[in-house]
């Protein structure tokens, strides 16, 4: 029988964290037979696939049938990425994961902005149009105009969309997101440590925008991005973030304070980036007073440095986002948020029911929260104590 139809295996593999070494020995085989089934050279016996997929801790069929790429999937980066596929393998199956198990909790949160996002596409592209559905949006999530958003991840759960903090090695790529039609709507962040907690937060957002505003130009295989359609999305995300007249009110509050203690100030109010920030106002102050440069002269003059690319000013630690991501390195932000301000919950909660209605086991809970059987049995034991 031939299984060179092993297709996953590589990208199972990654997914997982394991060189070719620590799954060989794991499925009891040698390196050099195993980098031949990968790489299609030989023909496995049935008794070697089912050890591998043991080791990997997934059924065989995951390993033989190729993985459908759901058309509806708006993945593009600043540069190419050889890991491409194998984050979208990844993303495709956590996705199936958190469906399957909705579906045998029978607990599903309908997409709250789906009729938005027909409406809103009708309109001209644009910065007004994106201004105008970050309004809507906010308006139909229950947010009034001077309300700040402190749950990014638990107001974009409580729309219907899934929220997927993935770390990926790469500062080209921030996230993407899956339409409505094909198991979404989705949106993937990257947190990964170099970039900052604001980063992970605006991002949400952007890719909220894309969701509402540019549905109709999904395509998993287009890679290059549409700077008019990025830039719509930063401008919704901007908007969605900072409501036009809180942000005014606020900026005009702290008119006594030095230009650098402003923007720091009115970031850490909204939980943005500086940039977000800066943007903002370069769109509304006077083109020739170039806020950029103004404010990288005020840092610099104050701390004896200008900020990279990928600094953020008094960064946010990460528990503003996502409690189980490590302290050690983040992005310089200033006035920096936590993982806590970015924590999807969602996912961990229909996980313990699931658990503890015996539709799951402790093996599949840790699979489909991405963490290690011990660090699962951790988590079930901080169960015990509370409610």
């Amino acid at each position: 029988m031939d299984y060179q139809s092993v297709s996953n295996l590589k990208m199972l593999r990654y997914a997982k964290r394991l060189t070719q070494q620590e799954l060989a020995d794991a499925a009891g085989i040698s390196r050099a037979t195993y980098r031949n089934i990968e790489s299609g050279r030989s023909d496995p016996k049935i008794s070697t696939l089912k050890s591998i997929a043991k080791a990997l801790k997934v059924d065989i069929n995951d390993l033989l049938v190729p993985i459908k790429k759901p058309i509806q999937i708006r993945f593009r980066s600043s540069k190419r990425m050889n890991t491409r596929d194998m984050v979208l393998f990844d993303v495709i199956k956590w996705m199936r994961d958190y469906n399957w198990l909705e579906q045998a909790l029978e607990e599903h949160t309908q997409w709250a902005l789906g009729d938005l996002s027909t409406s809103i596409s009708a309109l001209e592209s644009g910065a007004e149009r994106a201004k105008l559905c970050a309004h809507k949006s906010r308006n139909r999530l229950g947010l009034d105009e001077e309300e700040p958003i402190r749950d990014i991840c638990g107001l974009l759960e409580s729309a219907g969309v899934k929220v997927y903090p993935k770390e990926v090695m790469s500062e080209a790529f921030f996230g993407l997101s899956v339409g409505p039609d094909c198991g979404g709507p989705l949106v993937v962040v990257n947190v990964w440590d170099r970039i900052s907690v604001e980063r992970w937060i605006f991002t949400a957002a952007h890719e909220l925008g894309h969701l509402l505003l540019h549905l109709d130009s999904y395509d998993v295989d287009k890679l290059d991005e549409n700077d008019t359609e990025e830039q719509e999305a930063n401008m919704f995300a901007s908007y969605f973030l900072m409501p036009e007249p809180v942000f005014e009110k606020e900026w005009q509050n702290t008119r006594g304070l030095p230009f650098l203690d402003r923007v720091l100030k009115v970031k850490r109010m909204f939980r943005v980036s500086y940039k977000t920030v800066l943007y903002r106002l370069a769109e509304t102050m006077n083109p020739n007073d170039n806020v950029w440069r103004k404010f990288q002269v005020e840092h610099s003059r104050r701390h004896g440095r200008t900020l990279k690319k990928a600094d953020e000013p008094q960064p946010a630690s990460t528990d503003k986002f996502m409690a189980s991501c490590s302290e050690a390195y983040r992005a310089q932000e200033p006035e920096k948020l936590s993982e806590t301000d970015f924590i999807p919950d969602r996912l961990a909660r229909l996980v313990r029911q699931a658990l503890e209605d015996g539709v799951i086991s402790l093996s599949r809970a840790a699979d489909m929260m991405r963490i290690d059987i011990k660090s699962m049995r951790g988590i079930t034991l901080s169960w015990a104590n509370s409610p």
